[in-house]
């Protein structure tokens, strides 16, 4: 009786150890380490998601080759939000509650990633946007989250480069200013282009608003067309950003549209037209003209396993994968909150989009580039170097 009763009992100890092997958000399988990856594969925005993911692909199996993280190999376990902030959040609940991943990538925009944010401070588990530029994604009510981070730079500096190069180099005095009313990307940006514009001496005419998915832009576009600005700041994503400007140059619009890295995609030419886009600026965190070393050597990596040239979204998502793998091999542990740190603790980091150190809010301090669209090509116009 006593035997069949300790072999009960051990039964039970290696049945609870079994289970226990498949709890928490840190733990793994002994030879890989489990990364979350939460993006836009389907929906309005999935081209930035599947670009992101490209890259992040990428500098995993770089790292992979190379060894892994001190002999573990990395695993990354996707879910799709389909380009929608409440399956953004499913998404996440999924990635750390079920999949037990230890820290997640994505999403690709800012009402996305906002949404998941509850859920990653609450598990304690490190987020980290590629390319979500809005403020509150790092900072909620004057506080840095613990457990956000991103790879790309932030709104405010994005409003603000661009209010330069209005002032500064296209020397306008008026602008007006239209936004997608829906997104917080657009009203961030909004808010810190008209802050430095004005501060420039500049004039704001108005503002006019649309929603994301619109296809018919010509009643405010009219609007704006009679205040007669000498530039238009259009915040937005690449699928509105198209349909707005060459509707806006077939009713006679011809001043400069301006606009930041939302713009930035391939698809922007296809919707738009080439034409249609002459005379428009925007600003990105990276430029395939660069002859940086790093910038090349990633390109030509990036061409090699997709046979195409990165897009900034790639850019990004490769970097969002260097900059984990980077605090993956400083913390030497799989445990979220030392994963965190080591994340906190980023210093001259080189990316492919160059070189980054993370500041007390979470937010890389990197450079930023302005780009002019002339015949459907980007141009390289301006590299603004970050403020350290």
């Amino acid at each position: 009786m006593r035997k069949k009763f300790m072999a009960i009992a051990m039964s039970t100890l290696l049945m609870a150890g079994a289970l226990a092997g498949c709890g928490g958000g840190a733990k793994q399988e002994a030879n890989e380490i489990k990364i979350g990856g939460n993006f836009e594969l389907t929906g309005s925005v999935a081209n930035y998601g599947k670009q992101a993911v490209n890259g992040i692909q990428l500098a995993i199996k770089q790292a992979n080759a190379a060894g892994g993280i001190n002999g573990k190999q990395i695993k990354l376990v996707m879910a799709d939000n389909k380009s929608e902030a409440a399956e953004a959040t499913n998404a996440i609940t999924k990635l750390i509650t079920q999949d037990k991943v230890v820290t997640v990538l994505g999403p690709a925009t800012s009402s996305n990633t906002i949404a998941t944010l509850q859920v990653s401070q609450d598990n304690k588990v490190p987020l980290i946007t590629p390319t979500g530029t809005s403020e509150k994604i790092t900072v909620d009510n004057g506080k840095t989250r613990p457990y956000a981070f991103r790879s790309c730079f932030i709104d405010p500096l994005q409003g603000t480069i661009m209010a330069n190069f209005a002032s500064n180099t296209l020397k306008a005095k008026t602008a007006a200013i239209y936004i997608d009313s829906s997104s917080d990307y657009s009203k961030g940006l909004a808010q810190s282009f008209e802050s430095v514009f004005t501060k420039n001496g500049g004039q704001i005419l108005g503002q006019e608003a649309f929603l994301q998915k619109d296809q018919d832009f010509k009643s405010t576009l009219t609007k704006i067309k009679a205040m007669n600005p000498d530039v238009v700041f259009l915040p937005a994503y690449y699928e509105e950003v198209g349909k707005i400007v060459k509707q806006a140059r077939e009713m006679g619009m011809n001043m400069p549209f301006l606009g930041a890295d939302g713009w930035d995609d391939a698809k922007v030419v296809e919707i738009a037209g080439a034409a249609p886009l002459n005379n428009t600026y925007f600003c990105s965190h990276f430029s395939s003209q660069d002859t940086d070393p790093n910038v090349v050597k990633f390109r030509e990596a990036y061409k090699q396993e997709y046979n195409q040239e990165p897009g900034v979204f790639a850019a990004l998502g490769y970097d969002a994968g260097l900059f984990l793998i980077d605090a993956l091999k400083r913390a030497n542990s799989t445990d979220p909150a030392k994963i965190r740190d080591a994340l906190e603790q980023t210093k001259n980091l080189q990316l492919s989009t160059g070189m980054m150190t993370v500041d007390a809010n979470h937010n890389p301090i990197k450079s930023v580039v302005v780009l002019e669209m002339k015949d459907g090509k980007q141009v390289f116009k301006e590299k603004i170097a970050p403020q350290l």
